[in-house]
This record gives structure tokens, C-alpha cells and sequence, in this order.
């Protein structure tokens, strides 16, 4: 059964474009597009199918890509987000992680690696390309946190370990010998403990401070 994708993008003929290529992917369909953030909110409104990705945007009007993030984290924290923007600097990568978004692509990025994007996405949790995981790096390697100023468990410092894999949420509870959904509450304990929103901030703040 494919994944279902809604594009969030204010440029019609981009969004069409995309739908066209996603098209051909063997493991995605798109649902519908949405014009920004509001337009999102509406159709979710009028019970449009939830997506299991939503493609979206930065610059938007109306309510633009940093917002609709924090709305869809707040409100549907099981959709996965995938930014397909233009901007590629530092400010834009940081904040839309911060709002919740678990990657960044480019639009001039090739098919091909849009189709590698998505099902990483899918099977990791998240995906930046090299460019934008250097950026994120350098970024939360400026947050003070640590694990002297924050109190964990010693469950939540061996599923820390695990973050910085590339197993699902699956496999790390099979090595952790409990149910996926004891280690959504431990990765949730981790999100609110460290003010994290995504699993790349995790895997961050696992290897700054030495959970390889």
C-alpha cells in the first residue's frame, strides 16, 4: 500500500509538477495540494484524509511553512514533515527543524533523490542532506544542554544510543526488549525533557554529549 503525501506549496505549477513526479514513485501517491498552511488547516477541516508526509514549503502567505510546522506537530504529531524549499541559509534550515519539520530538501534536488528523501524519511524518522545536517549540527552544538543540567532515566539514555542509528522505532524496541509504543513514550519524555521536536535533535544531543 503506498504512502500518501499532501503538497503544501503557494506556487500552483510547482505543486502540479511535483504531484507529477511523485506520481512515478513506487511507494507514494499524493492525496491533494494546499495553497499554505490555512488552506491545509481548511481542508483538514472539511475531513480531507490526514497524509502520512506532508511536502512543505517556507515562504508562503497567509501562513507560511514555520507556522503550519508547529500547527501540524501540535495537532498531528504522527504526520511527518519533508521542507521542500528554496532557501537554503542557516536561519530558515534551523527554524523550520525547531517548528517540527524532520527534513530539508532543496527544489532544484533531483528526482531521485526526492524519492530517496521520502522513504528514508519514512523508514528513519527524518532526513537531511549533508548541507543541512551541518547546519543543524553546528546549531544545537550551541545549546547548553546537557545531561549535568537535565535528570534521565537510565531507559532514556540507552534509547538515546539509538537515535543516532538508522533503525526504526521498531527495531530499537526489539533491541530494547519492549513495545514501540514504551519507546514512543520514552522519545516523548526525551522531546519535552530537552525541548526537542524532532528525532534529528535527539540524535544531536546524543552525540554532543557521548551516547555513541
Amino acid at each position: 500500500m503506498k504512502k500518501t503525501i499532501v503538497i503544501v506549496d503557494d506556487h500552483i505549477l510547482i505543486a502540479q509538477a511535483l504531484k507529477g513526479i511523485i506520481e512515478n514513485f513506487e511507494n507514494f501517491e499524493v492525496l491533494y495540494e494546499c495553497e499554505n498552511g490555512k488552506d491545509l488547516q481548511e481542508k483538514f477541516k472539511l475531513k480531507k484524509p490526514i497524509p502520512d508526509v506532508v511536502l512543505l514549503d517556507v515562504s508562503m502567505p497567509i501562513m507560511d511553512g514555520f507556522e503550519t510546522a508547529k500547527w501540524l506537530k501540535e495537532t498531528h504529531p504522527e504526520v511527518l514533515i519533508m521542507t521542500l524549499s528554496m532557501q537554503n541559509d542557516d536561519q530558515s534550515v534551523i527554524k523550520m527543524i525547531k517548528s517540527g519539520s524532520n527534513g530539508y530538501l532543496l527544489k532544484n534536488s533531483h528526482p531521485i533523490e526526492l524519492e530517496k528523501a521520502l522513504n528514508r524519511l519514512l523508514n528513519d524518522g527524518y532526513y537531511y542532506p549533508d548541507w543541512a545536517s551541518k547546519i543543524v549540527f553546528a546549531s544545537l552544538g550551541e545549546k547548553n544542554t546537557t545531561t549535568e543540567t537535565i535528570k534521565l532515566t537510565e531507559r532514556e539514555r540507552e534509547f538515546l544510543k539509538y537515535t543516532i542509528t538508522e533503525m526504526s522505532y521498531k527495531e530499537i524496541a526489539e533491541k530494547m526488549f519492549c513495545s514501540p509504543r514504551t519507546v514512543e513514550s520514552y522519545r516523548d519524555s526525551l522531546f519535552e525533557k530537552l525541548e526537542l521536536k524532532t528525532r534529528v535533535g535527539l540524535a544531536v544531543f546524543a552525540l554532543k554529549n557521548g551516547f555513541e
